[in-house]
């Protein structure tokens, strides 16, 4: 099996190229192609898809991986269905429970630093200062609710304890922090979906 996914930002793709091989097995061969952004993404998703679909071989799987920002969580998450199946492609939830699909779209709520702050073991082990009790504090019990923006959080609590003063270098702290993740004591409820994706998409084959 082959994996191509599809991000949105060049943090996205350094965390997973450290992540995927930990969630997928090293069995299994991927790639990471960026776009330029959410909107580069959305509007080159269907013609990406369509010419994929025209040669893609059997044992190739596409997964979708953008930040939901603003959007409505459900909204964004069937616009990126629909355009996996105007493309001829079956994205997971179309068929039957544990049938094989092409496509898996996952959202990081409400940004990829919510799963950053979702591992505080490894955050903190990158960044030691971070204070040691943040996660008994209620803004980041649910770092998928955080409301004003994940990265700025992220970038408040670095700065707080000494870190990055000149502004968060997300490349930087993605494949940092990447390198320490434990999926599955991740308490972002989004990474855990996108986990549990990942999962069946190797195994419905």
């Amino acid at each position: 099996m082959f994996i191509l996914f599809f991000t949105e930002e060049p943090s996205a793709e350094a965390a997973l190229r450290i992540l995927a091989p930990r969630m997928l097995g090293e069995a299994i061969e991927f790639d990471v192609q960026v776009f330029q952004g959410k909107a580069d993404l959305l509007n080159n998703l269907p013609l990406r898809l369509r010419a994929l679909a025209s040669w893609m071989p059997a044992d190739w799987r596409i997964v979708v991986l953008v930040d939901r920002d603003d959007d409505d969580c459900v909204a964004l998450k069937h616009h990126l269905d629909q355009i996996a199946r105007e493309a001829g492609l079956t994205p997971k939830g179309a068929g039957e429970a544990g049938q094989p699909f092409q496509v898996l779209n996952r959202l990081a709520i409400e940004e990829l630093e919510a799963w950053f702050l979702g591992d505080l073991a490894a955050l903190r082990t990158v960044y030691p200062r971070i204070r040691a009790n943040l996660e008994r504090r209620e803004r980041y019990r649910d770092p998928d609710t955080m409301v004003g923006g994940t990265w700025e959080a992220l970038e408040r609590e670095l700065q707080r304890a000494g870190y990055h003063q000149g502004g968060l270098p997300k490349i930087e702290v993605a494949r940092r922090v990447a390198a320490h993740m434990q999926p599955e004591r991740n308490r972002s409820r989004s990474f855990q979906t996108f986990y549990r994706g990942l999962q069946e998409l190797i195994t419905a084959r």
